[in-house]
């Protein structure tokens, strides 16, 4: 009866069930893993976030954030920043071999795709 009268269940439902589940007891991260700007009290829809909110995200170590506005400027500042991917490119990994001169796709000459690394900088997104 809890989702009865809950906002936007499908969000929290699944959530719910496994934090609850005995077979998955301690084994659970008690975190939403996301950056949301809520009004105080909060209402039905989260602030749809913009270049001002980039060093809170940031800040946050969160590795998701939401809600964002279709085609806003903070997408490309964390696609560019972050995530070191240029425009209508892949985001590199280990498997990008190739190298970024005059805006060539590092990703067009692919590795070994088995290959992961982490990368504090990246662990912030």
């Amino acid at each position: 009866m809890y989702y009865a009268n809950f906002i936007s269940s499908p969000e929290g439902y699944f959530h719910t069930v496994i934090c609850n589940a005995q077979e998955f007891l301690n084994t659970t991260v008690n975190s939403d893993l996301h950056f949301i700007s809520w009004d105080n009290p909060p209402k039905q829809h989260p602030h749809h976030l913009n270049l001002a909110d980039m060093q809170r995200m940031i800040d946050s170590n969160a590795p998701f954030a939401r809600k964002f506005p279709q085609d806003d400027p903070v997408l490309d500042k964390i696609d560019s920043e972050l995530l070191s991917r240029g425009p209508g490119m892949f985001t590199p990994g280990g498997w990008c071999i190739g190298r970024r001169e005059n805006g060539t796709d590092p990703c067009s000459t692919i590795g070994n795709l088995y290959y992961f690394s982490r990368d504090e900088r990246k662990a912030q997104v």
